[in-house]
């Protein structure tokens, strides 16, 4: 089938002229046939020859192989090797047609790097764990630099570098450091949570960093006033806590970790930086630690209540859902509750939510709504009534109609009844919020 549409848009372009239009508009440049990868008919960048004979543009015959695929595109023979070999020859070709249309806007092509080696890689492994058993700060710190290097220079790298595990060698290149002097292991330490930041995303390995030196070190940069340095730990912690419930404990364990993640999203440096750190507290307030209450009663008292429902506020979409996760966990705890109860913003954020974001924020904030009414004891009603003026009412009677996850559709059901009560005591405020909803059916 992909064979086929490719030739079929193949057929579709070599059909009219295919011309490179100039920047003036007023002269058109007509780019040769065999300078287009067959692929996708465009001007080769990295032209590559597979064992067909076949030359073919590298990131296009690569998601070609990637995909699952062992024929050549072109030929739809079996291609003995899967390994591309770098067509020098063509490339030069392209590069020398290229200057010579300059004047008509073209610009040439840059050499392409070649991408990294398994065995490339494994010899900078094997560099790095000899730097670490000599002490050889500088030395790993070059080796760690290149290893970046290498990951951003492009996605075929990064791939090689998590295939060969290199986030393991510098987790254990960190964690060798990190037991040693800290005040003397500072600049290396920097370089390889720089480096774990880059890899760790793409590996799901659980076993890295696993002492206790070694995460000391992670939240002592953390807490440090380097902006990049803070983003770096807060990014390798968020990969390592979701994995290993083992991390939440050792955290709660180490001093200042709960206010540096506080002041993450209380003084924001980046969008990045704010997920993670509220993605790592709601592993926090979910955990199944014996110390859960006293977590969620610490951030309470830092103010995390009020700090979520200024944030939900205008907040984008992924932050919306986490600060939710994360408001729904606080709202486990009698003191967390009493924080929502006694701030303005919490029901109307919450209504709001409903039906605006994604079926994740609807979700917690049916959730978070169930724990407040369900354990509301004021006479006048409280928060029932408010959520009565808010239209939570008419907007929940929507959610059962469009349809939603079981313990939601429950969930929704007992706020129905107990909003019932209340219902014909109070005037609603109109709303359009849901007026265009439309059913998936």
């Amino acid at each position: 089938m992909m064979i086929s549409t490719w030739r079929k848009r193949r057929a579709a372009r070599l059909a009219g002229k295919q011309r490179l239009e100039s920047e003036t508009g007023d002269i058109e440049v007509t780019v040769p046939n065999h300078f287009r990868c067959p692929v996708s008919l465009d001007l080769m960048k990295d032209p590559v020859t597979m064992s067909s004979g076949i030359t073919y543009d590298r990131e296009s015959i690569e998601k070609w192989i990637e995909a699952g695929n062992v024929t050549c595109p072109i030929t739809n023979k079996v291609l003995r090797s899967l390994d591309p070999i770098p067509n020098h020859t063509i490339r030069k070709m392209i590069q020398d047609w290229c200057v010579a249309n300059s004047s008509y806007g073209i610009e040439r092509i840059p050499t392409p790097r070649i991408p990294v080696s398994s065995e490339e890689v494994l010899e900078i492994h094997s560099k790095i764990k000899t730097a670490c058993r000599k002490g050889d700060q500088a030395g790993c710190q070059n080796l760690v630099a290149k290893i970046k290097a290498l990951a951003k220079e492009s996605e075929r790298n990064g791939r090689c570098l998590v295939a060969t595990g290199t986030a393991g060698v510098l987790s254990s290149a960190f964690e060798e450091f990190s037991k040693a002097s800290f005040d003397d292991n500072v600049a290396v330490l920097k370089e390889i949570l720089s480096g774990l930041a880059v890899l760790l995303p793409h590996d799901k390995a659980t076993t890295y960093l696993g002492s206790d030196a070694s995460m000391d070190c992670v939240v002592w940069f953390l807490k440090s006033e380097d902006l990049s340095t803070r983003r770096n730990a807060v990014l390798v912690i968020k990969e390592l806590v979701p994995l290993d419930n083992r991390k939440v404990d050792m955290l709660l364990e180490i001093e200042g970790a709960m206010e540096a993640l506080f002041k993450l999203i209380k003084a924001p440096i980046c969008p990045s930086a704010t997920k993670a750190s509220l993605l790592i507290i709601y592993h926090m307030v979910m955990s199944s630690s014996p110390t859960n209450a006293k977590i969620i009663d610490k951030f309470v008292d830092l103010g995390l209540v009020s700090l979520l429902l200024e944030i939900l506020v205008d907040a984008e979409r992924s932050i919306c859902e986490k600060a939710l996760g994360v408001l729904d966990g606080i709202c486990d705890r009698d003191q967390g509750r009493e924080k929502a109860y006694n701030h303005a913003l919490t029901i109307p954020v919450l209504v709001r939510k409903i039906h605006r974001v994604s079926d994740l924020a609807m979700k917690f904030s049916v959730s978070i709504l169930f724990k407040l009414c369900m354990n509301e004891k004021r006479g006048n009603g409280g928060v029932l009534v408010e959520a009565i003026q808010r239209n939570a009412f008419e907007k929940l009677l929507v959610l059962l109609q469009v349809g939603c996850d079981e313990r939601t559709r429950e969930k929704a059901t007992q706020l129905l009844k107990l909003l019932n009560v209340y219902r014909g005591r109070v005037d609603c405020i109109d709303s359009v919020d849901f007026k265009n909803l439309k059913r998936p059916f």
